[in-house]
């Protein structure tokens, strides 16, 4: 779909002061979403703070060398995070995606706007501007930034790069089409090299992040006949592996590289001993239905819920359900 964006950029066009947020455990799309937001924001003379409820995971504080993200109780607080005119939320419309900083959108007089791309969405008493066609926020904001005539340079165009390049899977996922591309052709005119990225984000693992992810594959199962690969992560194993949390990222499309395999799901006990569950699948599956039964949430073919524990509990029934969500599918094997 073609969003319009006139309503939206007369509001920025009209105010001052902005916040623009993302979800917990932020990744490439939200932070680089986020970051070139705002940076077309200062560009246009506002002034702009971005708060999130979670730190920066290390592999992507390369987007932000001068630190100028917030963490809400830490960098800002919640009263100064309410002293704006605009609240800005991207790559997320759901309350239980906000973490802390749901409290600020709910206390706020502000103006709320929601830029997302996901299936799954909460009333936030938000004007949505939405496009579950869209690959990745980041493509939203670059139609964004393009309806507000602030040029693309490197300065936009790299976060926004990260974000596109990461939520399609570099380019792999059934949600790349020809816009992508274009756009893509775009962020490489102002200046993008995407090899250096590839080897920012995927080639410099720590070690710990790869004895983690042996675990994980170690745990590996197969259920319904070799359609749906499924394993999980203890919180001990960060510690025992020398990992940290932000290193699962990802860790659930290694179920879908096995041969036949059609949908995957990983559990992952976090630090507050909470269980973050992961589904993948290809088309034929959807698995942001199967997330929306433990109130979580996101696209057809990917998405994830947050479950309290025991991990044994959360694990068994979100694999209970996506078997059952399998059964009922038009799923073949891959070959």
């Amino acid at each position: 779909m073609t969003m319009d964006w006139s309503d939206l950029v007369t509001t920025i066009k009209a105010h001052t002061q902005f916040v623009i947020t993302s979800h917990i455990r932020p990744d490439a799309d939200a932070l680089g979403s986020e970051l070139a937001l705002a940076r077309a924001l200062k560009k246009l003379g506002k002034q702009v703070h971005i708060v999130n409820a979670s730190p920066t995971p290390t592999r992507l504080q390369f987007l932000d060398p001068d630190k100028s993200i917030l963490i809400l109780g830490q960098g800002i607080q919640e009263e100064e995070a309410l002293e704006t005119d605009v609240h800005i939320i991207v790559d997320t419309s759901a309350w239980g995606q906000l973490g802390e900083v749901a409290r600020v959108f709910r206390r706020t007089s502000a103006k709320k706007i929601i830029i997302d791309h996901h299936v799954s969405s909460d009333e936030m008493d938000a004007v949505e501007f939405k496009d579950v066609q869209s690959e990745a926020a980041g493509t939203l904001i670059f139609d964004l930034v393009t309806a507000l005539g602030v040029k693309i340079d490197m300065e936009i165009a790299e976060p926004l790069f990260c974000a596109i390049a990461t939520d399609t899977g570099w380019f792999r996922f059934p949600s790349t089409r020809h816009k992508t591309m274009d756009v893509i052709a775009s962020l490489m005119d102002a200046g993008v090299e995407p090899y250096k990225y590839y080897t920012q984000l995927y080639e410099q693992m720590s070690l710990g992040r790869m004895k983690l992810a042996g675990r994980a594959l170690e745990r590996m199962k197969l259920e319904c006949d070799g359609l749906l690969g499924h394993t999980f992560v203890k919180f001990d194993d960060y510690a025992e592996t020398g990992a940290e949390p932000a290193d699962t990222e990802d860790l659930v499309n290694e179920c879908l590289r096995i041969k036949g395999t059609t949908c995957a799901l990983i559990a992952i006990e976090q630090p507050n001993r909470q269980i973050k569950v992961s589904f993948r699948s290809r088309p034929g599956v959807n698995v942001a239905a199967v997330a929306e039964q433990f109130q979580g949430g996101g696209h057809k073919q990917a998405a994830g819920a947050i479950l309290p524990g025991p991990l044994e509990q959360a694990y068994k029934s979100t694999l209970q359900a996506l078997i059952e969500t399998i059964t009922k599918s038009p799923v073949t094997t891959t070959g």
